[in-house]
């Protein structure tokens, strides 16, 4: 089984990448439009310090950096950052998915 970074359909980068683009565009999290290829990364660094800001953890980051913070913290931050883009991008997929089958496509197993 891949890891978190590893896509199940070697080749899909691309259409993954633009998919993500178009759920944050759809939730408002980047503007509708933008063309910056950096523009969803930030996006999420920017959710990130937001979600830790309301936790009141930055002070501890600030302190002892990302890469020491506790489990239990990355697991909040990473929680409220999830419900905004990952709960969409669920329904995004399950919408797609409906409309291909309602459509008559067959949808088989990943190569």
């Amino acid at each position: 089984m891949p890891n978190q970074d590893q896509l199940v359909v070697p080749g899909a980068e691309t259409a993954v990448e633009r998919f993500k683009y178009e759920v944050a565009q759809d939730v408002g999290v980047i503007p509708a439009g933008t063309s910056d290829p950096n523009a969803y990364t930030q996006a999420l660094d920017r959710l990130k310090y937001e979600a830790a800001a309301g936790l009141g953890l930055l002070p501890q980051i600030q302190q002892v950096g990302w890469g020491n913070l506790k489990t239990r913290d990355t697991g909040a931050i990473g929680g409220r950052i999830g419900g905004k883009i990952g709960g969409q991008m669920v329904k995004h997929l399950i919408a797609r998915a409906e409309s291909a089958l309602a459509s008559g496509v067959e949808l088989g197993r990943p190569r």
